[in-house]
């Protein structure tokens, strides 16, 4: 096979026809390669007009195909580089640096005795009035009927109160429950369950304590919103701290009815006490606690 041919199969392009009679075959295979290289040259897209080259003589495009080294890589222009896409900015990526927020500004005493039930609620989420917000998972804040005569009123979360965020959850509320139903008392509709103080207690190994008098006095006027918005008849005090609490000076004693404003007070145990009486005494006396509060409370 000539070298044309082989140059022609490498392009891909059919076999060489050569004539029968007469010319020199370097003529011939130049006539055959004149034609191919005119009929490329007349492929480009019709919406494309170029001018036409003068035709170039058989033997030049033979000379120059033959120079033409197959085996060497064709150089590509390069294509224009396109511009890098930005890194994606991260959006949270200022937050680490961000100067924490200011604070929320603490409600005065008398800013707090003219909340609504709905502002009470958010001022005691976000209190900061003393050190306990440093330490509380989570405050507690009363729940029950608003309207309610009753009000139950412990001392501070414990810590299942602060897991939960409710008073009185579990066990001791249903101990609870069950302790009014006795004195035909409507836990689900009559009744307001709140503490002294909206946080848990704790010391610096983690457990819980007594609050000081400087947390009881920053926690108070919560308590004294709650009581002038919901206005009860009848506080059952459970445990000593909360009837210790309730009236600060002045001593409690089991057996009696005490005031505060126009409600009447009695003291009797906290439902974990009573779930934690294996002698069964503490209970005899909670009823006869109970009983004493139901008469106070009349009818």
């Amino acid at each position: 096979m000539s070298r044309s041919a082989v140059f022609l199969d490498e392009m891909g392009v059919g076999p060489l026809w050569r004539l029968r009679q007469g010319g020199a075959p370097e003529a011939a295979e130049a006539a055959d390669v004149a034609e191919i290289v005119e009929e490329a040259a007349a492929a480009p897209v019709a919406a494309v007009v170029e001018p036409v080259a003068p035709r170039v003589p058989a033997a030049e495009v033979v000379a120059e195909v033959k120079a033409v080294d197959v085996a060497a890589p064709v150089a590509v222009a390069p294509a224009p580089a396109t511009p890098a896409a930005p890194a994606a900015s991260d959006d949270t990526a200022w937050f680490d640096d961000a100067p924490p927020p200011p604070p929320a500004r603490q409600l005065s005493d008398a800013d707090i005795a003219a909340l609504d039930w709905e502002g009470l609620t958010a001022a005691v989420a976000k209190c900061a009035r003393c050190d306990l917000c440093k330490t509380r998972k989570g405050v507690v804040m009363g729940r029950g009927d608003r309207q309610g005569d009753w009000l139950m009123l412990a001392s501070s979360p414990s810590r299942l109160e602060e897991r939960e965020g409710r008073a009185l959850p579990g066990e001791q509320g249903k101990l609870l429950d069950n302790m009014l139903k006795a004195i035909a008392v409507d836990a689900g509709s009559d009744v307001y369950i709140t503490h002294l103080l909206k946080c848990r207690p704790l010391d610096e190994a983690g457990q819980e304590r007594l609050p000081t008098e400087a947390e009881s006095a920053a926690c108070r006027p919560y308590f004294e919103r709650e009581l002038a918005l919901l206005q009860p008849r009848t506080i059952l005090t459970l445990g000593s701290m909360a009837a210790a609490g309730i009236n600060p000076g002045e001593k409690p004693v089991r057996g009696t009815v005490r005031k505060l404003g126009k409600a009447s007070v009695v003291a009797t145990f906290h439902p974990e006490q009573l779930l934690q009486d294996g002698t069964g005494k503490a209970k005899a006396r909670a009823w006869a606690d109970l009983c004493l509060a139901k008469s106070a409370h009349g009818g």
